[in-house]
């Protein structure tokens, strides 16, 4: 085992609040994003057709552009699907073995690609999943067509690939190739087999352009949550003064057309769960996808991963968390970690609820859209299924969805499944506790069968009442509808999916609705295709405890609590939004870091109910990576640029290469409660910059710095690279540690004088080049809070 140590490099700033969080040379992995109404870059219909891969069908005469990638053989073949010739590909020696080719400059930051490749195998399993994969430097793999193949037939791999907007990646290839095992040479038949490619295809469908525009949600509103993205099926987590949102990742089958209409969301191409908080219930956090399922992702046996629950529970006196999720239809899995955020590991290798669970299936149930209660006790129950099921269930008591006991690991079951007689069940259940009642609510179907008397609707969110977790859950249980159908709601229909949550002694509902969807063909229904946004509305009770129904709406709650202007503020936190998007930092897998990116001149992002005291700010600064360069404009109340009178300070950005630096200015005195909103301006074409941090705070301060002792080490543990990030607290007072890596972040709320703060964290590869980790030391909160960050670098590394 080696240990290499990293440099230490300490930055501070003359602000009350100084430092910032910025990630240095970070290679970025994008969430996807899509362009806005009339935000498409001009070009040719014949550009966009054209495909960017060179000898797609090997009938150059020659392999060339294409080589091996990571050992093994190519050559020309007779046995093609069309035209004279394929490549053979031999004498494998690891499951990434296969064509490789270089597309740098070929493809475009934001732009969308529909991937296509024939391929066809002759010896090893009766299938076998293939891949064309992206690799766009660094860590960045990204699984973009795939298909199951049939041995001896040529079959066909298909995907969408979205490139991250903002920058044009640095480096670009594509190659085919099998899942990843640990020790493919322990069964080569299994993984190595020989495999025939041809017409390999990346087309340009969608060209690059700006984000989501803020017609989705108006200033003013609270609905939908957020913007930038879609979010469906929401599953609302409240932890130390935090709700925490984990949403199916629609926003991966998004692929809009120049007029911003989307092919249909199907649901296959989705294996991440996305994630967003909010402390306020307005300004919302974006902390980007998990990548659940996948050959990439943490629980590799799933393919997809949709309708996520969420649990907590302390085991062995230490708080985990666990995710549960839905693998389509088939299965259930589930995901444990140390916070809300991650990193994420799978437990088990393998469902926690499959057709071989006891009592878990019968009548062709559907495996899926977990929910999970922990009761006072400590036991934990998990509720799942759905569907109109098959005779002799009938569709108004389809007795489809099941509750199953959790061991006291929470990633374990005890014995039988249990039947949920929902009146009308098809899907979504969710159970929540009150005052010693027990609510599980639940979607109802949309059969053509009439409902019983004393049935809910089609198409409605209803719900029973029972005083234990076990029910029973009959019939008799029934108290009727606490949400009507979408489009009676918003004008625009679709499924629904719900969950409960208090914060600060209210309670919320979560749903989705087609409304950012709808706001994005300009209010044409029929335009819209199945892409869904969470919303929040209060909940209300009777005194018997029966929930009033709730009034879904734009307008949404009210902001809870005022931002707090002196702290860290994550760029990618957002209250409202006019064409930005956000981007990863880290891999998906691990705890997330994200920036602000797609950023044009006219964009702007806002941040709602920001309390600036009575002594006010005088100074804002950022953590930015300039790109083009332009104009952070600092406005109040309004993000009207046609006038001064809102303008309150200016920081000039000048043009640069993507490396993250902090600028600072001064501002007029701000006082009170206001909205910011920060526009962007520029004379440049393309995107102006990358945003990771802003801060307020009061100019001319002199700042301590806080004294932590850091160092960084990697280590080689079983073939990987793992880089260790540890902080010692040198002060007399408690201090927040956070610290940030290419492959994770991790927060210490409170570290103790002398004690440390340290993380490994494992970077799922066998090397690794030089980077820096950035750890920020915070002292105090509000205005009176005072940071220091600490950059410590560390040199690349090889294991094996």
């Amino acid at each position: 085992m080696t240990h290499r140590h990293g440099r230490l490099k300490e930055r501070t700033t003359a602000m009350i609040l100084a430092g910032s969080l910025g990630v240095v040379g970070l290679a970025a992995v994008a969430v996807p994003s899509s362009a806005a109404p009339g935000a498409a870059h001009a070009r040719s219909a014949d550009t966009a057709s054209t495909n960017v891969v060179a000898n797609p069908g090997f009938e150059d005469g020659v392999v060339a552009p294409w080589v091996i990638r990571n050992g093994g053989d190519l050559e020309l073949s007779d046995d093609a699907y069309s035209g004279a010739s394929s490549v053979l590909v031999t004498e494998r020696q690891t499951t990434q073995s296969g064509p490789w080719q270089d597309l740098t400059g070929k493809v475009e930051a934001g732009g969308s690609y529909a991937v296509s490749a024939k391929v066809r195998y002759d010896t090893g399993p009766a299938t076998k999943q293939f891949f064309v994969t992206a690799f766009t430097g660094g860590s960045s793999y990204t699984n973009i067509a795939t298909g199951t193949l049939n041995r001896g037939e040529w079959g066909t791999l298909e995907g969408t690939w979205l490139l991250p907007a903002g920058t044009t990646p640095a480096e670009a290839h594509v190659f085919v190739e099998t899942p990843w095992v640990p020790d493919p040479a322990a069964d080569p038949a299994q993984h190595l087999m020989d495999f025939r490619v041809d017409d390999v295809s990346v087309t340009l469908t969608s060209p690059g352009g700006g984000g989501f525009d803020a017609v989705g949600k108006v200033p003013g509103n609270t609905n939908p949550l957020v913007s930038h993205a879609f979010g469906a099926d929401p599953y609302a987590f409240a932890h130390d003064g935090r709700v925490y949102v984990y949403t199916t990742n629609d926003t991966q089958e998004w692929a809009p057309d120049e007029n911003n209409i989307s092919t249909p969301n199907t649901y296959g191409k989705i294996n991440q769960i996305n994630v967003i908080s909010s402390a306020d219930l307005v300004n919302w956090t974006d902390h980007g996808p998990i990548q659940v399922a996948g050959p990439t992702g943490a629980a590799t046996w799933a393919n997809n991963s949709w309708a996520p629950a969420f649990a907590s529970k302390t085991i062995a006196g230490k708080e985990k968390f666990f995710l549960y999720f839905a693998n389509n239809a088939a299965s259930v899995g589930v995901l444990e970690a140390d916070s809300p955020l991650g990193p994420w590991t799978d437990p088990l290798g393998k469902p926690l609820i499959s057709p071989e669970t006891p009592g878990a299936a019968s009548n062709g149930n559907w495996l899926f859209d977990p929910a999970v209660v922990v009761d006072d006790s400590g036991q934990g129950y998990l509720y799942f299924g759905g569907g109109e099921g098959n005779p002799p269930e009938t569709p108004n008591n389809p007795r489809t969805t099941r509750w199953i006991k959790l061991g006291d690991d929470m990633v374990s079951t005890v014995g039988t499944a249990q039947v949920v007689d929902a009146p009308r069940m098809f899907e979504a259940s969710h159970v929540f506790e009150r005052e010693g009642k027990y609510y599980y609510s639940y979607s109802t179907n949309f059969s053509s069968v009439a409902p019983s008397p004393g049935y809910p609707a089609n198409g409605v969110i209803a719900y029973m009442m029972a005083d234990s977790p076990e029910g029973p859950w009959t019939p008799e249980q029934f108290e009727g509808t606490v949400l009507d159908g979408m489009y009676q709601e918003f004008g625009v229909g679709g499924n629904n999916h719900q969950s409960f949550f208090e914060l600060d002694g209210t309670y919320y509902m979560a749903y989705h609705a087609q409304t950012l969807n709808l706001a994005l063909v300009g209010g044409d229904a029929s335009k819209v295709r199945g892409f869904r946004s969470t919303h929040i509305n209060e909940v209300t009770f009777q005194p018997d405890g029966t929930m009033n129904k709730v009034d879904a709406d734009y307008v949404g709650v009210s902001q809870i609590a005022p931002l707090d202007p002196y702290s860290i503020i994550e760029a990618e936190t957002i209250g409202y939004q006019k064409g930005i998007t956000t981007a990863l930092l880290t891999s998906p897998t691990s705890t997330p870091a994200l920036k602000l990116t797609d950023i044009d001149s006219g964009d702007w992002v806002a941040l709602a109910g920001v309390d600036f005291g009575q002594d006010g700010a005088t100074e804002f600064g950022t953590t930015i990576a300039p790109l083009a360069g332009g104009r952070v404009e600092v406005r109040l109340d309004s993000p009207d640029t046609s006038t001064s009178e809102n303008l309150v300070g200016t920081i000039d950005v000048p043009a640069g290469d993507g490396t993250w630096t902090d600028l600072a200015t001064t501002i007029d005195r701000t006082t009170g409660v206001h909205d910011v909103y920060l526009t962007f301006a520029g004379d440049q074409e393309g995107d102006l910059f990358d945003v990771d941090t802003w801060r307020f705070g009061v100019a001319g301060a002199e700042v301590e710095p806080v004294d932590l002792a850091v160092v960084a080490r990697t280590q080689c543990v079983a073939g990987r690279a793992n880089l260790t990030v540890r902080a010692v607290n040198g002060e007399d007072v408690a201090v927040s540690v956070a610290l940030t890596t290419p492959f994770g972040t991790k927060t210490f709320a409170s570290v103790a004088p002398g004690k440390s703060a340290s993380q490994s964290f494992n970077s799922r590869a066998a090397a690794v080049p030089a980077g820096t980790a950035t750890v920020v030391g915070t002292i105090g909160t509000g205005a009176g809070a005072r940071s220091t960050t600490f950059d410590v670098e560390y040199p690349a590394t090889t294991c094996g």
